[in-house]
């Protein structure tokens, strides 16, 4: 055992010495990253500074990249066109984000009635989900690392309770996704709104309600300031993907241990992500339902039943509409058709 264990010991060691002398060989690569979201959101902010750090860290320095607020560069919701023109080198954001590209992006950052971070990540890794994620975006002239995961988001922010469906016809709601194409059939008016963007919207009257994210993250743009009913579960994104998308300029100027770094650095950031977004709603939950006069709500089955019904139509129509999300919905369901036999007996119900 003590043999086999310096055997081991001394592997990893070769392995970082080699690792670490690649890197000092390799030329210092210069990057701008936009962040989609500001610094100061929970969870989000820190993942995306950490991301920074460990990519400089991870490669001695050979990367220096620095992260730049929403806007401050290139408005948010155009990071997309702004990476694959080149004029700015990397970007964290969600995916989701581009459906005015195509409604296939949508895949690969929340799909409604989706699964949990487990199974969705499972998907990308070994079910064909990355493969088809990076192809969507190299027609955008972008390369594209998943980079982040989050366990469920809340349903949503509302200035008044939301009794039944009827309550929710007329209402401006700003949605991401998918879930913004289901809220429309209830005759929900919907608008994609940047993080920055949503807080003054909400408190001007220009939108009735919002969804954004889960607890931790709601809390830090104020939303309680202005709307006390507070909807769950997050039937429109129980997880979601961040990405990191890359110029090809810049992705061609890394060397290959230089793309292993982005690429270890992304799979660390979602495992960090993942744990601390699992860690922190709780008392955040509490401090609203105690100190911000906020009323917690969970939708009726009878409701979610209308949304998930409203979800089967939205997919056979977008599947229709668009080559691609065809392609990415039906590896998407038969991964988890598999994955069932799997869920149904591996997990406690």
């Amino acid at each position: 055992m003590k043999t086999t264990l310096r055997t081991l010991g001394a592997l990893f060691l070769s392995l970082a010495v080699l690792t670490t002398s690649a890197l000092a060989q390799d030329k210092k690569v210069r990057a701008q990253m936009g962040w989609a979201f500001p610094s100061n959101t929970g969870l989000l902010g820190p993942a995306q500074t950490r991301l920074v750090e460990t990519i400089r860290t991870m490669s001695g320095g050979s990367i220096d990249v620095r992260g730049f607020e929403p806007g401050a560069l290139v408005p948010a919701n155009q990071y997309l066109d702004a990476v694959g023109n080149g004029s700015l080198d990397m970007a964290f954001t969600v995916s989701a984000f581009w459906t005015g590209k195509d409604i296939a992006f949508a895949l690969y950052g929340a799909v409604p009635f989706g699964p949990e971070g487990g199974e969705y990540i499972a998907w990308i890794k070994h079910g064909g989900g990355e493969a088809l994620m990076k192809e969507l975006h190299a027609k955008y002239n972008v390369e594209v690392i998943p980079c982040g995961l989050i366990s469920p988001e809340a349903s949503g922010w509302f200035r008044k309770e939301i009794r039944s469906l009827d309550d929710l016809k007329g209402l401006k709601m700003r949605f991401l996704g998918l879930g913004a194409n289901v809220m429309q059939k209830f005759g929900v008016s919907t608008q994609l709104l940047q993080a920055g963007e949503i807080f003054q919207a909400l408190q001007l009257g220009t939108i009735d309600a919002t969804e954004f994210s889960m607890p931790v993250m709601d809390a830090t743009l104020g939303f309680h300031q202005v709307a006390k009913h507070y909807y769950f579960p997050g039937w429109h994104q129980q997880s979601t993907l961040n990405e990191l998308i890359i110029s090809k300029k810049k992705w061609a100027e890394l060397s290959p241990t230089q793309q292993a770094v982005l690429r270890t650095a992304c799979d660390a950031n979602m495992l960090q992500m993942f744990a601390d977004g699992e860690a922190a709603q709780f008392s955040v939950l509490q401090d609203l339902q105690k100190n911000k006069g906020v009323t917690l709500h969970r939708w009726s089955p009878q409701i979610l039943a209308a949304f998930e019904k409203a979800w089967e139509e939205v997919a056979a129509e977008q599947s229709a509409k668009s080559a691609d999300f065809k392609k990415g919905y039906e590896s998407y369901t038969n991964f988890r058709r598999n994955y069932k036999i799997w869920k149904d007996l591996g997990y406690l119900k």
